[in-house]
């Protein structure tokens, strides 16, 4: 150990050996035999010996080094120990600058009643919960930087470009509201324009948008008695897909208590609708026919559950219809085929179309001034579709009138 009873100097710091050089009070230089020089204060506290580090002699001088022992000097005489001082404000500080994922959370709660259904808040959680917090949820919010965001795009980037864009833009929000909180500052990493649109490729040209398979609807009337032949449920559920013209995962949601089979009408509650509006389906009599098979056969409040009665039948049930019929379609796709049908085959008003598949006017404008839902208008095109898609193959098919009021052979 070297040092004099005077302490040490600024000006021989740099060019004392390997050791401890003490100052006095406490306060030493370290200096390893790499060179490296670091501030070190010992002390005595109930019978214990510690060295508590001060930090490096490039970031402090030897007066603010000084300064800094006497602190933790007046802390030992009031018989605080400075090293758990220090440690306690550390998590005092990491403590007051809340999480990513208590953020995100936070967002997602204050945010739910304004979404347009509860299954779009479920998709903030859910990719959130699988890409983002397994590297940014646990970090302070003012700690996560470009090379964050970057850990959590840059696998997904492009398997699953969709996906990734929809995480990076929910990671920019999160960011944005804990910097409208105060607990961020400077500007956001996971932005995207003049930032990481510097480091990876446009989700466009990694992704070719890929349409949902359709089944030409010439072909529908040929492959209804094929499906008419199927067993099971998913069969029933997909035959009354494609009557009705909903999505899928609308029909496989259905409950007994939306139904109306006197009336003729199913009601889709807005929180289970794409747009959030509540959206009535005229039922032809075809599929009544369905529900009343249903119906005979009812396990639980759902149409059509699945393995577990309370639970409603799965995606793949339906899919699976399609693939032991060796069709290369997709359930979705018919919404497709019902619309392609009603443009080349009939005179409906396109509003009258749009409608059937609870589609929003694109135009602010129309959609203020169209505040009905077309309901009886549908009911002639959806009863014509029906007509169309269990008429044997040939049959012929008178389109309907320019009003949408016209009858089907």
């Amino acid at each position: 150990m070297a040092g004099s009873a005077k302490g040490l100097t600024a000006r021989t710091l740099k060019d004392l050996p390997p050791g401890m050089h003490a100052d006095g009070g406490g306060l030493y230089l370290q200096v390893t035999p790499a060179g490296a020089r670091t501030w070190i204060f010992r002390y005595s506290l109930k019978k214990r010996r510690r060295e508590m580090g001060l930090g490096s002699l490039a970031t402090f001088t030897l007066t603010e080094a000084r300064s800094r022992a006497g602190d933790a000097r007046k802390l030992v005489a009031d018989g605080l120990d400075p090293i758990d001082k220090r440690d306690h404000d550390r998590e005092a500080t990491h403590r007051a600058i809340p999480a990513f994922h208590d953020i995100a959370l936070s967002y997602i709660g204050a945010n739910r009643a304004g979404w347009r259904n509860a299954k779009h808040g479920q998709q903030w959680a859910n990719t959130l919960a699988t890409y983002a917090f397994p590297t940014l949820g646990n970090l302070p919010v003012d700690q996560i930087d470009t090379r964050h965001v970057l850990s959590v795009l840059q696998p997904i980037w492009t398997e699953k470009p969709e996906t990734a864009s929809r995480v990076r833009g929910r990671i920019e929000v999160i960011l944005d509201s804990a910097k409208a909180q105060g607990h961020r500052q400077g500007e956001n990493p996971a932005r995207w324009k003049g930032h990481l649109d510097t480091i990876l490729p446009a989700k466009g040209r990694v992704a070719r948008v890929v349409h949902h398979a359709a089944m030409a609807y010439a072909d529908v009337p040929g492959f209804w008695p094929l499906l008419e032949a199927q067993d099971g449920i998913g069969a029933k559920a997909l035959a009354f897909q494609i009557l009705t013209a909903c999505r899928p995962g609308e029909v496989r949601c259905a409950e007994w208590s939306e139904v109306d089979l006197e009336a003729s009408v199913w009601t889709v509650p807005g929180e289970r609708m794409k747009a959030g509006n509540t959206h009535r389906v005229p039922l032809s009599d075809a599929a009544v026919a369905i529900l009343r098979r249903m119906a005979a056969v009812r396990q639980s409040d759902l149409v059509f559950p699945g393995q577990k009665p309370a639970r409603p039948l799965s995606d793949m049930a339906v899919k699976r219809v399609l693939v032991r019929l060796g069709l290369d379609v997709t359930p979705h796709g018919f919404r497709s085929t019902f619309r392609t049908w009603a443009a080349e085959q009939t005179s409906t008003p396109h509003e009258v179309c749009e409608a059937a598949l609870a589609h929003v006017p694109s135009s602010q404008v129309v959609a203020a001034y169209q505040r009905g839902d077309l309901f009886e208008r549908r009911r002639h095109l959806m009863d014509a579709w029906a007509r169309f898609v269990i008429t044997p193959a040939g049959a012929r098919v008178v389109p309907l009138l320019g009003n949408g009021r016209g009858h089907g052979a």
